[in-house]
């Protein structure tokens, strides 16, 4: 990705900052301890409800791409992987990037419609991580170490909650009012952009529009939200087989309050797979549940490379199986593929675009 230098620096430096947060005041030599009595059996058998949850991804994916192009989850799942992939090599969180770009090229699918359905999923993955926050928030009100911090991490969630849902509620808006939606962007965009970028952006609206068409269904709403929770009960069984492998005693629920915690502080920038942010959320979080500094770091290496290694292994096999390599720029992926929101020659104006779109 094409990004400011200074947007990399300030992501190495907020990392730094956690990654000494999480290193400090820790016995190394316990935490080798921990690690080296590890049954890494326990791990394999959590990386099993990880790539099911991985296998669940695809499967939600394919729901939303519905109305775009009917794909198999065979074809989908190696995308799916490679954006994992993608968000832990590359800055910015180039890999949803990165699985747009792959089906214009290999699937026609459009750009824009397609990165709507992943921003679809991320609302329902903030909706469901939120839940899993504010269900599980009780377990922390007995501890006399967590007293101070429950009253923060509620607040947050209620906030983060009520904003997701908002944008959630404006998506749904789209969906539902599309040729009012095409309006208002219209009058928006004849007012505030320059004249030689209105009609490609009316296109990227509209094509934006018609990717969050699954939505109009109920049934498939649902089925989103019921695949969406069983996603993250997935990961959370990585979470758990870490925790039997360092010989740990901790409920599932715990864990799910642990990976909610966790997915939230990754929302804060930092380098590339949340280098440092993971790290000292993991730790510090286990240490509120009476888990020891070196115990608990020893489980949040462990747990840090059982969710990045396998993925991203997978993810670049079938990155280079696609054609490209790890050196590729994906920012010039992007733009190579960029050209279906030019209007074409005596194509399809916006007018025609807001027509279609209310039939």
């Amino acid at each position: 990705m094409k990004l400011k230098r200074w947007h990399i620096w300030l992501g190495v430096a907020i990392s730094a900052v956690f990654l000494y947060l999480a290193f400090r005041k820790v016995d190394f030599a316990l935490v080798w301890q921990y690690l080296k009595g590890a049954q890494w059996s326990w791990v394999l058998f959590g990386l099993a409800f990880y790539f099911v949850g991985v296998l669940l991804r695809a499967w939600r994916w394919q729901v939303l791409l519905n109305p775009l192009k009917r794909l198999p989850i065979r074809r989908l799942f190696p995308v799916v992987a490679i954006g994992y992939m993608g968000n832990n090599v590359y800055p910015a969180r180039a890999g949803e990037v990165l699985r747009s770009v792959l089906l214009k090229s290999k699937d026609q699918v459009d750009i824009s419609g397609s990165l709507a359905t992943i921003v679809v999923e991320r609302l329902f993955d903030a909706i469901v991580i939120l839940g899993l926050v504010l269900l599980n928030l009780r377990q922390l009100t007995g501890m006399p170490a967590a007293a101070e911090w429950v009253g923060s991490i509620q607040k947050g969630a209620v906030i983060g909650s009520a904003v997701f849902l908002l944008l959630l509620l404006i998506f749904l808006a789209m969906v539902f009012f599309p040729a009012r939606t095409q309006k208002v962007s219209a009058w928006v965009i004849n007012r505030v952009v320059p004249a030689r970028l209105r009609a490609p952006l009316s296109g990227i609206v509209a094509r934006f529009i018609t990717g969050l068409s699954s939505l109009r269904s109920p049934i498939e709403t649902l089925k989103v939200l019921l695949l969406s929770i069983a996603i993250w009960t997935c990961e959370t069984g990585l979470y758990w087989g870490v925790m039997r492998a360092l010989g740990m005693d901790l409920s599932f629920m715990t864990l799910m309050l642990l990976n909610g915690v966790v997915n939230l502080v990754l929302l804060v920038p930092a380098a590339p797979g949340g280098l440092g942010t993971f790290d000292a959320a993991c730790k510090a979080m286990l240490i509120l549940f009476g888990i020891g500094a070196e115990q608990a770091l020893g489980y949040t290496l462990l747990l840090r490379a059982a969710l990045w290694v396998p993925i991203t292994v997978l993810g670049a096999l079938f990155f280079l199986r696609e054609g490209f390599t790890l050196s590729t720029d994906v920012g010039s992926l992007k733009e190579r593929y960029a050209d279906e929101n030019k209007p074409a020659a005596g194509g399809e104006t916006p007018a025609d675009t807001q027509e279609d779109l209310t039939k």
